[in-house]
Formats: C-alpha cells, structure tokens, sequence
C-alpha cells in the first residue's frame, strides 16, 4: 500500500529549509517538526502559541482565545509541553504567540491578554527558558459602518494598551499581526445589479457578485456597508435584501439596507473588502474567478 503524502508535512518540511519560524499549537505539532527538523540535520525555531482563556467580545465565530476554542496549547497541557520541548533536540523554542480573536474594538480586551502574556513569560523565565519574542497576535478592529468617517482604527489607543502593560526587556521584540486594521478600507467589492425583483414582503438587489467573492456575510452575518455609486444624486429611497445569484439562502450581503431607487445594470460597493474578501473567495458553483483591480484614483 502507497501512503498518501502529507500536505502538511511537505508544508513543514519546506518550511526548515528556509529556517521558517513556525508558531506551534500542539504538543504533536512539536514532535513533527522536530522529527522532520532532525531528518534535515537542522534546529527548527518554534514560537509556542497559548490558549490565554481571555474573552474577545466579539462574534463567536471569531473567538479563538477561549478554552473552548481549538486554537493553541490549553493552559492545563503548559507543564507537559515544556517537558516535551526538552527532549526536542531539533528545536529551539524563540518565542510565545496569542491571538484571542478578530475585530476586537474594546481595548480592555488587549489589558487582558497583557496580564496572560505577563505570566506566561514569566512562567517560562522562572524555568530557564529565555523568551526572545512576545506575538501577542492581531484583532484590532475596524469601524465596517463608518467606513469614511473612521478610515484608520485607533492605533495610537491600541499600542499605548501594550506600551503600558506588556512587560518586557530591551531584548526582547514584539510583534504585531495587524491585517484587517491596516487593508480593510482599503478595497472594496464592485458588483453590478443583474436584476431587481419587487416581492410582496421584500425588495431583493440580485448582483453578479456573490458569497464567492465575498464570504463574510455568508459566514458569519458580517455587515458591510453598501453603496448604489451609480445614483448617488437619486433622492428616494428604498429598503432592498442586497443578494448574489448563488443557489444558497445564505447567499446575502445585506437585508432590508436602505438605498437610492436601483436599476439594472447600476454598479453597488461593497465596502470595507480589503481583508477577508480575496483570500477567501472561491469557485464554488463553477463561478470564475473575481477579479483584482488596485488603484490610487479608485
């Protein structure tokens, strides 16, 4: 019998030829790169990624710093992974990671994983593991219903959260995953109305675009807020379902979103689709593939 690849290996194995540092989730997690690591006749560099337990406040789905998320090394496994780590001859523990969640807009929320991270450090140091890099993640958020009012998010709040609280040395760096905060408002999704449909309870928007081109919605009920750019001088107003052509229920960008009377053919942003909509758009119903236009006059 032929045993299938692994993806994830070949991932990983690629990953120590180019000294890749890798954020580590799980105890098995270690042992495979430190047996594919020691194949290679090499030191991996891993950075342990803990479940802090620290709540988001944000839509559950987007949680991932709880013990009952499945993301990173639970508090209870912390002593039994730290004694697997000394036996991993082929790896080098650099650092720690915590991401509790995404679009996090209470900042008590990052006083939090601060206080987590505080005694994590300390809990290794404490142990003679010197830590060289504190990732306390992302999830800044973004203002999705005031997307020209509030263009940039509050970075100077958010830095300050962990310039006063964060402990560390002048050794030690920090990092940052600032995804959504810096390239969200900067695209968003242009769709052109193929039909309008007057119903006896609903007016519905149908698009050329769908939960392909941007799953947000879809996924987890985001709101984007959507403009009709094509009428922007029409007065009256209508409540419209803004929905894809997608053979799905959940295949709606918006209900009941108040818009200039619409026409076929009329061109609607969605926006606030820098982050979130390339990545995870998809070809699901044979759609084609969306297309990308950057621009500094758009």
């Amino acid at each position: 019998m032929q045993e299938l690849v692994n993806p994830i290996r070949k991932s990983i194995t690629r990953s120590i030829k180019i000294s890749f540092a890798f954020n580590v989730e799980s105890i098995q997690e270690l042992e495979v790169i430190n047996e594919l690591a020691s194949k290679k006749g090499v030191k991996a560099n891993v950075a342990l990624r803990i479940n802090p337990n620290v709540d988001a406040h944000t839509h559950h789905y987007i949680t991932t710093g709880l013990d009952e998320n499945k993301f990173g090394v639970p508090n209870a496994d912390l002593e039994k992974c730290a004694a697997v780590l000394k036996k991993c001859e082929s790896i080098e523990l650099v650092g720690l990671h915590f991401h509790v969640g995404s679009q996090i807009t209470d900042m008590t929320v990052f006083k939090s994983l601060c206080v987590k991270v505080n005694e994590w450090k300390n809990w290794f140091e404490e142990r003679g593991t010197q830590i060289r890099v504190l990732n306390v993640g992302g999830g800044l958020g973004i203002d999705y219903k005031n997307p020209d009012g509030n263009t940039i998010p509050h970075f100077e709040a958010y830095f300050d959260i962990f310039d006063r609280f964060l402990e560390r040395t002048a050794q030690q760096e920090v990092h940052f995953e600032l995804g959504r905060a810096l390239v969200a408002q900067c695209g968003s999704l242009v769709s052109r109305v193929l039909y309008v449909k007057n119903g006896v309870k609903k007016n519905f928007l149908v698009l050329d675009a769908g939960m392909t081109e941007l799953m947000r919605p879809a996924l987890y009920q985001a709101y984007h807020k959507i403009e009709n750019i094509s009428a922007v001088d029409t007065v009256e107003s209508i409540n419209y379902d803004v929905v894809g052509p997608i053979c799905e229920s959940s295949d709606c960008f918006g209900k009941e979103v108040p818009l200039p009377v619409s026409k076929r053919g009329d061109l609607i942003a969605i926006r606030s689709a820098g982050a979130y909509g390339e990545v995870m758009a998809s070809r699901y119903n044979l759609r084609e593939e969306i297309r990308f236009v950057y621009s500094n006059q758009l």
